[in-house]
């Protein structure tokens, strides 16, 4: 299992890596880059409140739990409506960060889980946020 997730972990960051390559390559338009990349972002900011939802059902969850678990969707979701790219990256990515320390400081998993689990999301979350503020500074530039 840990194996299959590291695997479409790394493939759920082709995205979040390969638009702001191909842009700044120019094989793609910035304008339509920026737009999948906030798109996506929303997504799997939304995908990452999912998992704290499906614990906080079947696990024994931290009190809160299912409420942080709405979060991410929410925050996603406004983001991706309302606002300005250039802010809705910021809202975004301080998203992937809030959530990493959530789950970092605030839940309690058993310890096998976390030790894997914590370096899996780090990884991740290092490269989502990288490539956000990639973005940022390709589109505020």
């Amino acid at each position: 299992m840990k194996s299959t997730a590291w695997k479409l972990g790394i493939a759920g960051l082709i995205p979040f890596v390969m638009l702001p390559l191909m842009a700044t390559l120019n094989v793609i338009e910035w304008y339509k880059a920026v737009d999948i990349f906030t798109l996506y972002s929303g997504l799997i900011l939304s995908f990452l409140g999912g998992v704290h939802w499906y614990d906080a059902l079947c696990g024994n969850p931290v009190k809160h739990q299912i409420y942080v678990a709405m979060l991410p969707s929410i925050i996603g979701l406004l983001a991706i409506t309302l606002l300005p790219y250039h802010f809705a990256l910021k809202v975004l990515s301080l998203g992937f960060l809030l959530l990493i320390v959530y789950e970092q400081k605030v839940l309690s998993l058993p310890k096998e889980s976390v030790i894997w689990y914590a370096k899996f999301r780090m990884v991740i979350t290092s490269v989502v946020v990288v490539t956000h503020g990639w973005v940022i500074i390709a589109i505020t530039h």
